[in-house]
């Protein structure tokens, strides 16, 4: 703060501008990054963007029973959850420390 208690605005820009370049730098590393999601112990693999696209599912021919479709659906169904886990985690890495905790900033929630 300068004398008289105002904000030295130069300063505040810089540190916005500084801020902006992390943001950016994070969201570029996020949309880059490939994420797996798992279920039934590796019989299901759903691989998924960093910024939520569903790239593959990979069903192990082990899991597939025509008398037993639900259990395969929801198998895919779990593995797509955990893959959304994980670029959630990953999000809250990469963005986390840019943000210092400010919300809403336009991310996908998953």
């Amino acid at each position: 703060m300068r004398p008289g208690g105002q904000p030295n605005l130069q300063q505040m820009m810089k540190q916005a501008q500084k801020m902006q370049q992390q943001l950016a730098a994070a969201q570029a590393e996020l949309a880059e990054a490939e994420l797996t999601g798992t279920a039934g112990g590796g019989l299901v693999t759903v691989t998924i963007s960093g910024a939520g696209e569903i790239k593959a599912v990979k069903i192990d021919p082990k899991a597939v029973d025509p008398e037993d479709v639900e259990t395969l659906e929801d198998l895919v169904l779990a593995a797509v959850h955990n893959a959304h886990d994980e670029v959630r985690k990953l999000t809250e890495e990469k963005m986390g420390p840019v943000t210092g905790g400010m919300g809403g900033l336009g991310l996908p929630g998953f």
